[in-house]
């Protein structure tokens, strides 16, 4: 008897000890991404970027550069920048008169161009005669 008393007794304690430490597991995600809060959006980018040790060495080339040029070097960019597009202002109209493109074909070096009223505007073929290229570009009207 005190074996039957002794084994229930352990399955008694075992039982209300069991429950008295038991728990539901909820799993609650951080990342905004899968669920989680969206105010961890921010805190969650910003230590992802401090963490972040790589560097991208096209952008090292682009603020190298324009850090280390002075004024001077900026006015002469600037300046040829001008004359190119004043330059390429004056060929156009020349080119293809004051009126501006219209339909017809065109040769210029070895770019032979055709411009073809389509209805929706105007579409342009430009065709490159040294490699063969050819490339299409389609202007619509406003």
């Amino acid at each position: 008897m005190k074996a039957i008393l002794k084994i229930s007794l352990i399955l008694l304690l075992s039982f209300f000890y069991s429950n008295a430490f038991a728990q539901d597991f909820v799993y609650k995600p951080v990342n905004p991404a899968f669920g989680g809060d969206t105010f961890n959006y921010n805190w969650l980018l910003s230590s992802a970027t401090a963490q972040n040790s790589t560097t991208d060495p096209s952008e090292e080339d682009r603020t190298n550069g324009s850090s280390d040029s002075n004024p001077l070097d900026n006015f002469t960019e600037s300046l040829n920048r001008q004359l190119l597009n004043q330059l390429s202002r004056t060929l156009l109209s020349n080119q293809f008169g004051s009126d501006g493109l219209e339909e017809g074909s065109y040769s210029i070096g070895n770019f032979d161009i055709n411009v073809v009223d389509i209805g929706e505007g105007l579409s342009i073929t430009i065709f490159d005669s040294s490699t063969g290229s050819e490339t299409q570009i389609i202007v619509p009207y406003f």
